[in-house]
This record gives structure tokens, C-alpha cells and sequence, in this order.
């Protein structure tokens, strides 16, 4: 789909869910323009010379080298990737942004979170939500490394409640600047950043306010010592202690009390690019776990050969190509809307800002989706090396540790998957998403009779796609029924949502890697036969997933005979006319991975 699709062909957010969207329609990794490529190769060459082999240091804790890799990457321009070129920066579109997220960020923990720190939440809304004179004086020195950014926003008593901050603002006698006094805690850059975007609040509004202040020790600024963490060593995380710091009336960002307004929005486009900043990751774990499995030898065989590790690597690589299929899918939709948005007048802040709440369902299910699968990556990594895996001297036991702050980073995954799911009620309230007539069609089918025709499935990849179809009618089912039990109370029904918002992960995610290698297989790719494979491995995992998940739910909530329909519903709609070989795929899988010697696709 080019970018000049029109709105009815562009679907909205959440409406993957009731909406069949076409392979054709989707963005893939297999349709990086040539810009895309060297882009891509060039941040691949920086991080192999620059990181990579000081991986090292940076367990370390040293602080200085990540400063330093933060302005060679400056220098290159890739601090600069998102922002406008009138701001010193390049411009790039999002997909680009997400990619050069994606590879900068595979080596180590401390880089991809001082780079998302920076790029993201230290510049971005300084972009989105400044005022021109804010633009010109802070973006052109965060775009080009010669400051760095911070974000104050969690304080001790809120994190996830980032509402309840007890910062507070005090305008002056002489009105010209407000007093801030409060502390904040786990600030990502805070030991090297020269502007930090604090949130505190004036008087008793009912929301915080944003502002812009320079780092300055005369103005009251002050910080603990570093933190002491599980993984991200060299990444500088301090508490900020503001005492009196003044702060110009004219650096309020955006307008009173639309701090939490402008945090939220943040934290949409920070999790679609930590799902980003978790793919290359995956495929750096896989390529040094195939290549220990191919060199090390036990019973005379390389441990490759082995069916054990084969199943490994085969889910391995599986996970990082789903995760890269859904990223990439929906990073495309946000460019499109972003375009269509500025075709109709909108300003670039703005259009940016709409799109990506547009895909804020689809920005918390990859982060879900894609921070837990480079937890599972990276421990499947350390069990391949063996004992080895769990020493120092190898790389997968920082990778282990990095990878578990992503899970807790711009809003854990519990809070992310309730997130999913009520974002996607509230749109069906607001008849944004038709959910309800859908969920109305799919109770009037449980009470109808279930066709017993065979279908034909001898197209690559309909039996597949026509499960996902049935997938979608479970959610529907459960979620459906559970509006229509509790209403507006839903919220409180925490373990409902979590097991509902599995199933809607696993919706996107299968769909997305069904479609990429759909999409490739038509033009065949060389890659397309193991593609198909790993589509239909994702899918065997999510549908029982969705099995245990939508059973769980349903015997929740209901009893007698509607629990008896509706579980009669899902066992209708969660069943394979032909199973796939589960072993026969990994084994193709593990084989392309292990001849490669790296993650090939």
C-alpha cells in the first residue's frame, strides 16, 4: 500500500480485529527502500565497531563510554534521525526512526536505553509539543548530541500512577519564573544530560505540567548517586532532587495541566520503539547461540545436530521474525496515517501525535509481545551455551539481564495489557471500532448450527489465515460477553483483562508473520518456504495459547449452559482440520539458521 492510501483503505487502530487486512496491505522488513538499507547497514557497521566489542566495558558500569557513543552517534546524525530537518535533524520517516532504534540498540542494554532515553522521551516532546522559540533553541543541540535530553517523570511514590507526582510548581512574586521543588527517581541519562523534561504540579490542578530545564548545579539541582541494577550497567539511571530551582515562565511545555496528556503520548511512541530496540537484540542472541551450537562439540556431534537445540533455535528465531513482522506492520500504519493527516493540514506535531495514539492498542501489544520474547531469547541463549552461558566471559548473561528492565520500562506489561483491551472497548464505545456488531454476529453463530463441509486449504497459508478469522471470533466471544456482564467495571476485573489482552497479543502477532510470509511467498522470496514455517510455528503456539486463555476467562465469569456454549464455541474455533508437524517445522527451521550460522530472514 503506498502512502497516498486513503483513509477507508487505512485501517484505524485496534481494527485488525474485525477488519481481514490483506498481505498485500502490509509494510515488511522484505520492502526497506534502498535508503532504508544503507541506513540500516550503516548504524549495523557503527554499532559493530563502536559497541560490540567493548561489550565488556559496559558491564563495567562505564558511564563515560556510553556519554561518548551517545555523540558519535550524535556526530552520524543519528540522535537526530526523528527530528525535523529545520531542526538540524534528518528528517526520517517513522519506519526509518524505528529502525535505526531497532539496530543501534542490539549490542547492549545501557546504549538502547540512553539512545531511547534521549531520542525519545529527552527530545521528543520538546518536538511535538514546543513552542516554535522552545524548537529552535533546545531541539538543534538534542538533535545533534551537543546536549542530551532526560525525562523526571516517576518519583517515589509514582510510578505507575504517574499522575499522583507530589513535585510541586510555584510561580514567583514577579510571575517570571516557576519554583519547582521535588524529587524523581530512576532517571535514565540523568548523570550526563543537559536538559531534562520534569513534570511536577501548580497548585492543586488536577494534572501535572511539563517543562523544560537546563541542567544547572547553581539552580538547585542536585542528584543521588548512581543505582546499583540488575542489567543496563553503564547506563547512567540517578534520582534528580530540584530545591528551588527556577525555571522560566516561557520553558511551561505545551499549557497547564497537560503534563499527563503529553507523558502518556510519550509513552505510546516509546513502546513501539522498544519493541524495536528488542529485535536486533534477538537476532545478535541467536546468531552467537547458533554459532556456539555449531562449533560445540559433545558425543562427537556438533550440538546443533541435536533435536533439543534445534527446537530451540527454530522458536528463537520464530519469536524475533513475529516480532519483526508486527513492529514493522504497524510502524508503516503510523507513517501512512502521519501522512494523511499532514495531506489534510495538519502540522507535523500534530499528525505525529494523532497517529501514533491512533496505534496506541497495537504500541502496548508489541511491547508486551516483543520485551518478553527477548526475555525468553536470551534465556534460551544462556541454555544453549550451557554452562558457559552463565559466565561472564560469554555474552548472554548481560543480554539476560538487559533485557528484563524491558518489561518494566514505559509501563509494565501487566499495566500494558489492561491497556490493550480497554483502549479497544473505549474505541468500540465511542464507535471508533465496531466491536459490537461483530460480537453480536459471533453469539448469533455459537447458537447456529457449525458447517461440516471440508474446506479447501490448498493455498500456502489458508488454513492459517481462516484460523486467525476463528481466533478473532473468540476474542470477540469472551470479550464480548464480559462488556455485556460488567460494563463499565470491566477495568476491576484485572485477571480478565490480562487473559483477554493475551489473546488479542496473539492475534496480532500470528497475523502478522501469516500475512510477511504470505506476502513473500507470492513474490517469491528466497526466504519465503522457512517464513511459511515460522508463520505456522507462531500460529500452533498461539492458538493454544488463546485455547487456555479464553477457557480461563470464560469459566471466570459465566456458568450453566452459556458456559457450556460458549466453551463448545471455543473448541469449534480453535480447531486445525490438518495439524501442522510442530517437529518437522522446527527442524526446517534449525537447519536454515544453523547452515547461515545467524538469524537469516
Amino acid at each position: 500500500m503506498s502512502t497516498k492510501a486513503d483513509n477507508n483503505e487505512l485501517l484505524r487502530g485496534g481494527q485488525f480485529l474485525v477488519k481481514e487486512t490483506a498481505a498485500e496491505a502490509i509494510f515488511t522488513p522484505e520492502d526497506f527502500s534502498e535508503e532504508q538499507k544503507m541506513m540500516r547497514d550503516s548504524v549495523k557497521e557503527f554499532v559493530d565497531r563502536e559497541i560490540w566489542p567493548k561489550k565488556e566495558e559496559f558491564e563495567k558500569k562505564n558511564y563515560a563510554l556510553t556519554e561518548e557513543v551517545m555523540r558519535k552517534a550524535g556526530e552520524m546524525g543519528l540522535l537526530g534521525v526523528a527530528v525535523p530537518e529545520e531542526y538540524d535533524g534528518l528528517g526520517m520517516g517513522f519506519v526509518t526512526t524505528m529502525l535505526v532504534c531497532d539496530y543501534i540498540s542490539g549490542a547492549t542494554g545501557s546504549v538502547a536505553t540512553a539512545f531511547g532515553a534521549h531520542t525519545g522521551i529527552g527530545t521528543m516532546p520538546i518536538t511535538l509539543y514546543g513552542t516554535e522559540e522552545q524548537k529552535k533553541k533546545y531541539v538543534p543541540k538534542l538533535a545533534t548530541g551537543e546536549w542530551f535530553g532526560a525525562y523526571c517523570l516517576t518519583e517515589p511514590g509514582a510510578g505507575s500512577d504517574a499522575n499522583s507526582g507530589k513535585t510541586k510548581a510555584v510561580l514567583s512574586e514577579d510571575g517570571k519564573n516557576y519554583i519547582i521543588n521535588g524529587q524523581k527517581m530512576w532517571i535514565s541519562n540523568a548523570g550526563f544530560a543537559d536538559v531534562f523534561i520534569v513534570f511536577a504540579r501548580i497548585e492543586d490542578d488536577k494534572y501535572i505540567t511539563g517543562f523544560i530545564v537546563e541542567n544547572d548545579s547553581e539552580n538547585g539541582i542536585t542528584f543521588g548517586e548512581e543505582e546499583k541494577k540488575l542489567g543496563i550497567h553503564s547506563s547512567s539511571t540517578r534520582q534528580v532532587f530540584f530545591n528551588d530551582t527556577k525555571v522560566p515562565v516561557e520553558n511551561m511545555l505545551s499549557e497547564r495541566g497537560n503534563g499527563f496528556k503529553i507523558a502518556m503520548n510519550a509513552l505510546n511512541v516509546g513502546r513501539i520503539k522498544l519493541a524495536a530496540a528488542s529485535l536486533d537484540a534477538q537476532r545478535r542472541v541467536i546468531d552467537q547461540a547458533t554459532k556456539y551450537a555449531n562449533d560445540r562439540v559433545q558425543f562427537k556431534t556438533p550440538i546443533a545436530k541435536f533435536g533439543a537445540i534445534k527446537s530451540k533455535l527454530a522458536e528463537m528465531a520464530t519469536s524475533a521474525f513475529a516480532g519483526e513482522s508486527a513492529s514493522y506492520r504497524a510502524g508503516k500504519n503510523i507513517e501512512e496515517r502521519i501522512a494523511l493527516r499532514m495531506e489534510a493540514g495538519n502540522s507535523h506535531q500534530e499528525a505525529e501525535l494523532k497517529s501514533v495514539e491512533e496505534y496506541a492498542i497495537e504500541c502496548s501489544i508489541l511491547k508486551v509481545a516483543v520485551s518478553e520474547d527477548i526475555q525468553n531469547c536470551a534465556d534460551e541463549g544462556i541454555q544453549i551455551f550451557g554452562g558457559m552461558g552463565f559466565s561472564a566471559d560469554t555474552p548472554m548473561e548481560s543480554a539476560w539481564r538487559d533485557a528484563r528492565i524491558a518489561r518494566i520500562y514505559e509501563g509494565t506489561n501487566e499495566i500494558n495489557r489492561m491497556l490493550a483491551v480497554g483502549m479497544l472497548v473505549k474505541k468500540a464505545m465511542k464507535g471508533h471500532v465496531d466491536l459490537l456488531g461483530p460480537a453480536q454476529a459471533v453469539g448469533e453463530e455459537l447458537m447456529g448450527i457449525p458447517s461440516f463441509d471440508t474446506p479447501d486449504y490448498s493455498e500456502v497459508l489458508s488454513e492459517e489465515k481462516e484460523m486467525i478469522q476463528k481466533l478473532k471470533k473468540v476474542f470477540l466471544m469472551v470479550a464480548g460477553s464480559a462488556v455485556k456482564k460488567y460494563g463499565p467495571e470491566l477495568e476491576e476485573h484485572q485477571q480478565l483483562l490480562l487473559a483477554s489482552a493475551d489473546i488479542l497479543i496473539e492475534i496480532y502477532m500470528a497475523e502478522s508473520a501469516i500475512l510477511r510470509a504470505e506476502k513473500n511467498n507470492k513474490r517469491n522470496n528466497a526466504n519465503a518456504e522457512y517464513q511459511v514455517a515460522m508463520a505456522q510455528l507462531y500460529l500452533y503456539h498461539a492458538v493454544e495459547i488463546v485455547n487456555q486463555k479464553a477457557k480461563e476467562g470464560i469459566i471466570s465469569f459465566t456458568e450453566g449452559d452459556e458456559q457450556k456454549a460458549m466453551l463448545m464455541g471455543l473448541k469449534r474455533w480453535t480447531k486445525y482440520q490438518n495439524f501442522p508437524n510442530i517437529v518437522q517445522l522446527r527442524n526446517k527451521i534449525a537447519e536454515k539458521v544453523t547452515m547461515e550460522n545467524t538469524y537469516p530472514f
